[in-house]
């Protein structure tokens, strides 16, 4: 049974930096793309960045560019979100996400792209 558990949420000062992780289980998807999404209050589910299977390319939505960062270790099945310089409008349930397909040589920023999602990490920013 595929699983991705998200890990590293918590509440932080504006200004500061935090590490998401995403642990993946059940299948191994060094050979798929894998993304962050956000949810706000009050807001739609949104793409914050994804990385495809080479962990060459990668895209950012303009909101996080130059601030956030993802990465993948295959080794670990595991991918990761450094979050820096956050801002309270960051605050958001973030979630990992898994496409089934292999080597998509492009990162897709739908929702509906994606097959597999962890539950979400809380990430609280405070002004």
């Amino acid at each position: 049974q595929v699983q991705l558990v998200e890990s590293g949420g918590g509440l932080v000062q504006a200004g500061g930096s935090l590490r998401l992780s995403c642990a993946a289980s059940g299948r191994t998807f060094s050979l798929h793309t894998m993304a962050w999404f956000r949810q706000g209050p009050g807001k739609e589910r949104e793409f914050v960045g994804g990385v495809t299977w080479t962990g060459g390319t990668t895209a950012y939505a303009d909101s996080v560019k130059g601030r956030f960062t993802i990465f993948r270790d295959n080794a670990k099945n595991t991918v990761y979100l450094q979050m820096n310089t956050l801002k309270p409008e960051d605050t958001a349930v973030y979630y990992c996400a898994a496409d089934r397909r292999a080597l998509t040589p492009v990162v897709l920023t739908a929702s509906s792209d994606y097959d597999y999602w962890g539950q979400g990490t809380q990430v609280t920013v405070s002004s």
